[in-house]
């Protein structure tokens, strides 16, 4: 039992309140999980918590006080004290409206999961646990402690906790539970998209984000929150001209995974997106082509913006949509490296083009692989050993990961006889092709290939303001 956890128990008993540490703390402190993040329920008000609190807590914070919760740092833990309460939605509402209960086990039965309602009462340390929470965590089952109707019906949202619990844990969720979330899979829409975004972050992040991701296509979860990831399931053909897109999505997104490493330590986020997103303009892209078969032309592109619309949508922060769309657009430009026949100038391109995301593009791209045919699937991991020891030889003769023209813009200026203005932008982009195509060349060099590129341009016959 933590300190922080026997002295919060002795300080609210002294002031006549219960307390009990809740929720995943005590499943993870069962489960023998570190435990960094104490929760605890209290019979005391915000106000009173804070009394009780006031010269043992080392800071305190009440943004969740609406919800009868005070956050605490005592040294190395972080401690939320909320008032039993008993929580639930309005039919059209995003916010949960608030009531306090009157004991802990009202405030038990309006947990998500019975293994997240089980109590430690402090301070005898009483193991409290009505709802068999422990009998369901020894049997790796995700269960509500009441009807999963009233539960999804109080917070939409635990229908998609449910499958995040079941990625994190490896657990199964009970039938009647998932008969639940696909009789109200609708009512999800309800949730803001911030709480939404967070709880599928931790799914995607989690050990094992395949099943809680089947569980919410098959439940139909996922037609609210990720309608791109069911629509992978496309009709195929009696003569199975093309794979299953949908598995091998899936199949992608653990051999992305399993690649996490010092280079892209785990779990990473924008890589795990990538790998999920990166065929999902498949379905709008696929053609039956005369010969029998079945092309998907351009879907990285159109899979790039249908990425970045869905993360926006999700209220994902820029860098993370920008980083997932560039991966899902880039991630089938090595395809056309063929046997090593691309120049000098395309593999520039290529690291270039893929910039600080290029760890991240070489395991998104070793991932596509998922034939079942072992020599084609050796052949493709050598040529792709071959692209990157001829990247790691470039970077290391010609500095790739800062490529840049070897003029910068006060030498342009000065050896065209400029001011700052747009046709310096033109300048410095044109040498910066050059860069790429030609490598190094030496300053003398490129000043001379500045010069013959501005006598074609009109503005060098033009006066200087």
């Amino acid at each position: 039992m933590p300190a922080a956890a026997l002295q919060l128990g002795e300080r609210f008993a002294a002031a006549g309140h219960e307390l009990a540490l809740v929720g995943g703390s005590v499943r993870d402190l069962i489960l023998g999980r570190p435990v960094n993040d104490l929760d605890f329920t209290t019979d005391a008000r915000p106000e009173q918590t804070e009394q009780v609190i006031a010269g043992w807590a080392d800071a305190t914070w009440d943004v969740g006080r609406a919800f009868g919760t005070i956050g605490a740092r005592h040294r190395d833990d972080t401690v939320e004290i909320t008032t039993y309460r008993a929580e639930a939605y309005a039919s059209e509402s995003r916010k949960p409206e608030v009531a306090y209960g009157e004991s802990l086990d009202d405030d038990l039965v309006r947990r998500d999961f019975t293994i997240n309602a089980m109590a430690l009462a402090l301070p005898a340390q009483e193991f409290v646990d009505p709802y068999g929470g422990l009998q369901d965590l020894a049997a790796g089952l995700i269960r509500t402690p009441g009807t999963p109707q009233d539960s999804f019906s109080d917070d939409p949202l635990r229908m998609l906790r449910a499958a995040r619990f079941a990625a994190q844990l490896g657990f199964e969720v009970a039938p009647e539970v998932v008969a639940a979330m696909s009789d109200m899979a609708e009512r999800l829409s309800i949730v803001s998209a911030e709480r939404v975004r967070d709880e599928l972050t931790k799914l995607v992040c989690a050990a094992h984000p395949r099943l809680g991701l089947t569980l919410l296509v098959d439940t139909g979860l996922a037609d609210v929150v990720l309608p791109e990831l069911p629509a992978l399931r496309l009709e195929r053909d009696e003569h199975h001209r093309h794979k299953d897109v949908y598995e091998h999505t899936l199949t992608v997104l653990e051999q992305a995974i399993d690649l996490e490493d010092d280079d892209v330590p785990g779990p990473d986020l924008v890589l795990r997106l990538a790998a999920l997103l990166h065929d999902i303009g498949k379905p709008a892209t696929r053609r039956f082509e005369p010969g029998g078969g079945v092309s998907f032309h351009h879907h990285e592109v159109v899979g790039a913006k249908l990425a970045a619309k869905r993360l926006k949508a999700l209220r994902y922060d820029k860098d993370t949509v920008k980083a997932v769309a560039r991966l899902v657009e880039l991630h089938l430009r090595f395809h056309g490296y063929g046997t090593g026949e691309w120049t000098d100038s395309a593999v520039r391109r290529y690291v270039t083009d893929a910039g600080p995301l290029l760890s991240r593009l070489h395991k998104l791209t070793r991932s596509d692989s998922t034939t079942r045919n072992a020599r084609k699937a050796a052949r493709l991991a050598r040529t792709y050993d071959d692209l990157e020891t001829r990247i790691a030889r470039l970077m290391e003769a010609e500095e790739l990961a800062a490529i840049r023209p070897e003029l910068d813009g006060e030498q342009i200026m000065a050896a065209l006889g400029l001011r700052p203005g747009p046709v310096v932008g033109r300048a410095y982009q044109h040498l910066l092709q050059v860069r790429l195509d030609q490598g190094l060349l030496g300053e003398d060099a490129a000043r001379a290939e500045l010069l013959r590129w501005w006598a074609d341009q009109p503005e060098s016959t033009a006066p200087t303001p």
